[in-house]
């Protein structure tokens, strides 16, 4: 029960936030036009802030763990690759592809990745998680932006989607980020203080409007993408990637980090990018909100019981050795 009140202190107050812009929208302070302007800027603004800071702030020096790393790196794009497969064979409607693709693989480790790790394991040093921000977070906006643009309806040039990738906001905000670490470059404290200021923004705003674009009636009108979606995103992601992670050995801050990565629910960014880069926001939006209202119940569940079985496989490891120790002593 610890383990739930945990995962659900860190979905809580996303799932909160999205309840106020809901009821916003209800009272009538905001209306569809006003979401579709406040995201625009929010996506070309405050958003890619937030992935520069997010970026700038890793320690690379301190907290590079390269086994960990590459299977982080290497289980995003299989999960991706994933997606990609599920999205072709169980979704007949192409313009919904994209936002089940990005529903499947991509999570929310960006908001909630360091404050699980923070959670589960008080006191320790989540620099591994940071390092992991700086690499997975400019992953997941490349692969969503090709995605986006390769079910978009302006069939496009090669070309001209990869100056879309490269021009894409998001992509703009993590490339400076990493430019930054590389050279060990220092914002003025002025400056930081703006930035820090802006990044604020970035995250609660996102949630806001997500609330006040989520319609019920949507539901009924998505269930089976949406099913889809989050099937995947918070079984049999986890399912796959937690239970190889385990197997490997993954233990501690580590295996905190791939929970975020892997079990977590679906990025807001990816409503967000969906809505602006001509998707299917509606459903997009629908996969953000079912899987954080979802995501605290799956990661207790997934963590229960990997972590039962990690505690069993230490037993049987200690009352082998007990065993071992005890044959010994009889002989002699």
């Amino acid at each position: 029960m610890s383990n739930f009140e945990v995962c659900l202190n860190a979905v809580f107050p996303l799932i909160a936030m999205m309840l106020v812009g809901f009821v916003v929208r209800l009272t009538g302070l905001v209306n569809g036009k006003d979401v579709e302007k406040m995201n625009k800027v929010v996506f070309r603004v405050f958003l890619p802030v937030l992935v520069f800071k997010q970026v700038y702030n890793s320690d690379l020096a301190n907290a590079i763990r390269p086994r960990l790393l590459l299977y982080a790196v290497l289980g995003v794009l299989a999960a991706f690759g994933l997606a990609c497969i599920t999205a072709k064979l169980l979704i007949r409607n192409r313009s919904q592809r994209s936002a089940v693709i990005q529903g499947i693989y991509r999570s929310n480790f960006a908001i909630i990745g360091i404050p699980i790790a923070q959670s589960l394991l008080n006191g320790a040093d989540t620099g591994a998680v940071s390092v992991l921000l700086a690499v997975v977070v400019p992953m997941y906006n490349v692969l969503a932006v090709i995605i986006l643009e390769t079910y978009s309806d302006k069939h496009d040039s090669v070309g001209h989607v990869l100056l879309d990738v490269a021009k894409n906001p998001l992509i703009l905000g993590s490339l400076c980020g990493i430019i930054f670490l590389i050279f060990g470059w220092k914002l003025p404290p002025l400056i930081e203080s703006v930035v820090n200021s802006m990044s604020g923004v970035g995250s609660p705003m996102m949630l806001f409007l997500l609330g006040a674009f989520f319609e019920f009636g949507r539901l009924k009108e998505h269930l089976y993408p949406l099913t889809v979606a989050c099937v995947g995103r918070l079984v049999v992601m986890p399912a796959i990637f937690l239970s190889l992670g385990a197997l490997l050995g993954f233990r501690g801050v580590e295996f905190a980090a791939l929970i975020g990565i892997f079990a977590s629910s679906n990025a807001v960014a990816a409503f967000t990018m969906t809505q602006q880069m001509g998707g299917d926001a509606g459903l997009a939006g629908d996969i953000v909100v079912v899987t954080s209202t979802l995501c605290p119940f799956t990661i207790f569940g997934w963590s229960f019981q990997i972590g039962r079985a990690s505690c069993r496989e230490r037993g049987e490891v200690a009352v082998g050795g007990e065993r071992q120790h005890r044959n010994t002593q009889e002989k002699r």
